[in-house]
């Protein structure tokens, strides 16, 4: 069976699961998209893996993984997404140490996760893509429009208002936030990140990602 290579088009909220994300991949050669749904920490992990201005002070779970393997020289290959059973995507994750590959079963969303972390490939079978892919093809005005929308829903993977415990940031809107200066947002950013309260360093990087922008 011939492999199909597969990057990562964005992140968005799962129509059919609660507290669910669906992944979005993309064949590279191709217009067919692969939708997976994920958990809220494994949508955390990846979105953090993308975004490459968050640094947890403290590894992740994917990130110890990283560690872990890079102490004992095991590399990952790259991931094959191999089997899709009722709506369950099956992964498997190829390792090598010391020239000896190993195959490694695991679920899709984790796999991915240290892809990323990895730099591997990601593939899945033809007959995979076939069944479950979605074909879109969109103009070029669309695909900007569908670009902007699921990076978003990236940066909003950090963020929850339901919760009421949370200790919450102003929203970019918020006067208090648009009052400070750009070092203290920086400081404000530095501070969140060691805290590891991500859904505050998300929304204070989305105010300066937006006040950089103005200035070009």
């Amino acid at each position: 069976m011939s492999l199909v290579k597969l990057n990562i088009k964005g992140i968005s909220y799962s129509q059919t699961q609660n507290g669910a994300y669906a992944l979005i991949l993309n064949e590279v050669d191709g217009d067919r998209k692969l939708p997976i749904v994920i958990g809220a920490f494994e949508a955390q992990s990846i979105a953090i893996a993308l975004e490459k201005e968050i640094k947890p002070p403290r590894p992740l779970t994917h990130d110890l993984f990283k560690n872990f393997a890079d102490r004992f020289d095991v590399v990952v290959k790259q991931v094959i997404i191999h089997k899709l059973v009722d709506g369950v995507f099956y992964s498997s994750i190829i390792c090598e140490r010391d020239k000896i590959e190993e195959i490694i079963d695991a679920r899709t969303s984790d796999a991915i996760a240290l892809a990323l972390r990895f730099d591997a490939p990601i593939f899945t079978y033809k007959t995979i893509l076939d069944k479950a892919g979605i074909f879109l093809k969109l103009t070029s005005k669309e695909e900007e429009e569908e670009t902007e929308k699921e990076s978003i829903v990236v940066d909003e993977l950090f963020t929850d208002d339901t919760d009421e415990d949370m200790d919450m940031v102003e929203s970019p809107a918020d006067n208090t936030l648009t009052s400070l200066s750009l070092q203290e947002l920086y400081n404000m950013l530095d501070g969140a990140v060691a805290d590891e309260d991500y859904e505050k360093a998300a929304r204070l990087r989305d105010e300066i990602s937006n006040r950089e922008e103005d200035k070009k």
